[in-house]
């Protein structure tokens, strides 16, 4: 019964997403940017908690399309699509978030990040 248990166990944590784990989401941008991009991903933050995940990654993707030069926002990308398993569109926009950072090391160090680009 003990092994069945520890059994059930690792193959839940197999199914969990890579963010559940990490427990790592939305960040928010940094002050002074752009405010298009700052309202949809306030917005995309809004939705992301609520797990409308789709929905948030329109905001994101929105936000992007704003200033694509903000790590942030490519991080958020990123971490929506992992929810909703689009792990290679993921994996790019972690690398464009890396890129990005100017020396966050929220994301430099993200645990969700490395595990996609292989650092």
């Amino acid at each position: 019964m003990k092994r069945l248990i520890i059994l059930f166990l690792a193959m839940s944590l197999m199914i969990i997403p890579m963010t559940a784990l990490a427990g790592e989401g939305p960040m928010q941008l940094p002050a002074g940017s752009n405010a298009n991009a700052n309202m949809h991903n306030e917005e995309g933050i809004k939705h992301f908690g609520k797990g409308h995940f789709d929905v948030a990654l329109k905001h994101f993707e929105e936000a992007a399309a704003a200033d694509k030069s903000i790590g942030e926002v490519h991080f958020n990308e990123a971490v929506a699509l992992d929810k909703i398993g689009r792990h290679a569109e993921a994996t790019m926009h972690f690398k464009a978030a890396k890129k990005n950072a100017h020396g966050n090391d929220k994301i430099i160090n993200s645990p969700i990040l490395n595990a996609h680009i292989g650092h």
